[in-house]
C-alpha cells in the first residue's frame, strides 16, 4: 500500500488544523489543474481580484469547518 497525502483529519490543535485546511484547499487546485506553468500563468488574474480572493478565502473556511469537526472542536 503506497502512503496516502492525507493520512487523517486529526490533528494535535487548531493552527494545525488550520493548516491542514490550507493544504486541503490547494491539493483540490493542482488536482483541477495539474500543470504547475498553467497555475503559474494564471495566479497574476486572481491575484489582484477581490472576489476571486474572498472565494479562495471561503474554500478554506469550509475546508477548516471539516477538518474542525473531524477533531472534535479540539474539546476534550
Amino acid at each position: 500500500m503506497t502512503d496516502s497525502w492525507l493520512p487523517s483529519l486529526l490533528t494535535p490543535t487548531p493552527e494545525a488544523g488550520y493548516a491542514l485546511a490550507v493544504k486541503l484547499s490547494r491539493t483540490a487546485v493542482k488536482l483541477t489543474q495539474p500543470s504547475a506553468e498553467v497555475r503559474e500563468r494564471v495566479r497574476s488574474a486572481y491575484a489582484e481580484d477581490f472576489a476571486a480572493l474572498i472565494a479562495i478565502s471561503h474554500v478554506v473556511a469550509t475546508n477548516f469547518q471539516t477538518v474542525a469537526a473531524a477533531n472534535g472542536y479540539w474539546r476534550s
